[in-house]
């Protein structure tokens, strides 16, 4: 289990975009190119599950590690982005090695 709260964040975050970009880029084409709805509707809730616990996550790093809500508000936008949760990883973790310092 991730023992701290950023790295709790960071595994959230990657789920979530790697959720975002099955439904974009997979589930999509699925069903618009191959008439296969199903996979929207599958990819689709699955994401909704990931971005749901990905947001719960967030509170808990706000109330948690009490940082500028400017990050959870950030953390949130980028989850609408595709590969934006990979860029705002790349930031989490130069923030984690800040505190394990």
């Amino acid at each position: 289990m991730i023992k701290n709260t950023l790295g709790q964040l960071r595994i959230a975050g990657i789920l979530d975009g790697i959720s975002l970009l099955v439904l974009l880029f997979i589930a999509m084409p699925l069903k618009y190119w191959m008439d296969i709805p199903m996979a929207v509707t599958i990819a689709g809730s699955v994401h909704g599950f990931i971005f749901v616990s990905y947001a719960l996550v967030i509170l808990y790093a706000q109330i948690r590690l009490r940082w500028n809500i400017i990050w959870s508000m950030l953390a949130l936008a980028v989850a609408f982005i595709p590969f934006g949760n990979f860029i705002y990883d790349w930031q989490l973790k130069k923030m984690e090695t800040r505190f394990q310092n």
